[in-house]
């Protein structure tokens, strides 16, 4: 397992201890936000050292999500489709609803989230 993009997803499980919680819905807002923004950017480093791995330079590595689409597409997503589609969902629900949006409350739902983090970190090659 890749050490420094875990490293992020444990980050964000920490930032998430810090809300407090009612019933099942986190209930700083801050925090949650926090832990999706540190997640997806666990992602993200998962993808960079897979395309370094692949021979890519640190100046070569995607700056913008529709790079790192194309990146996935072209050196990971040959041997396994279904991970541009995973990055995705990951985009949409930890960037953009989770980060960007705040409209993630339910803890299970934070927590399922955060688990398809890790299952795609640990999946990337």
């Amino acid at each position: 397992m890749k050490k420094e993009p875990i490293r992020y997803l444990d980050n964000a499980k920490e930032l998430l201890k810090k809300s407090p919680i009612e019933g099942n819905r986190y209930t700083d807002d801050k925090y949650v936000k926090s832990a999706c923004g540190v997640a997806y950017l666990g992602v993200l480093k998962a993808i960079e050292e897979s395309l370094i791995n692949k021979g890519l330079t640190r100046k070569e590595l995607p700056k913008k999500v529709e790079e790192y689409r194309k990146a996935l597409q072209k050196y990971v997503s040959i041997h396994n489709g279904k991970l541009l589609k995973e990055f995705d969902d990951l985009y949409d629900e930890l960037h953009i609803a989770g980060y960007y949006r705040g409209m993630l409350h339910r803890v299970d739902v934070v927590k399922a989230v955060l688990k398809g983090a890790k299952e795609f970190i640990e999946k990337i090659k």
